[in-house]
């Protein structure tokens, strides 16, 4: 069995963190502009932002990452907490590493007393769909944006 350790990002932890969300980015095909990096890299280590990172390791390697977000809702006096990315290097799926790192955003989201933990995947994301089912509810809005 292999054993996973879970744990918010630190300071020392900036290489790791990128090269996962990097390889998540490129799942997606996006890029994004150094700057971008950057400053989220710089809000995830500030405690004053509402936004939080943790690493997923396996034998000493970063193996799954997991950025979310807390905010306000205008349907509660607690905020809620936006699971933005979740990635887990595609050598390590199947173990389980995906449910721990949202279940590691529950309990985080629950301690700081948020009301709510939501998120949204590409509809073609067959492989992640069928894990979300298993551990959360699938409320069947559908997300309209513009980019301005």
């Amino acid at each position: 069995m292999t054993h996973i350790s879970l744990r918010p990002v630190g300071a020392h932890d900036h290489a790791a963190w990128r090269t996962l969300w990097q390889a998540y980015l490129h799942f997606y095909q996006t890029e994004l502009a150094d700057e971008i990096y950057q400053s989220t890299w710089q809000r995830l280590l500030d405690p004053g932002e509402p936004t939080h990172s943790a690493l997923a390791w396996v034998d000493g390697k970063a193996v799954g990452l997991v950025n979310f977000i807390y905010h306000r809702t205008n349907w509660s006096i607690q905020n809620t907490c936006y699971l933005q990315d979740l990635y887990v290097d595609s050598e390590q799926r199947g173990l389980g590493i995906g449910r721990q790192l949202i279940e590691h955003v529950y309990a985080t989201a629950k301690a700081a007393d948020c009301m709510r933990v939501h998120w949204l995947t590409h509809e073609t994301n067959a492989t992640a769909i069928s894990l979300y089912e298993q551990v959360a509810d699938r409320p069947g809005f559908i997300q309209f944006r513009k980019a301005l």
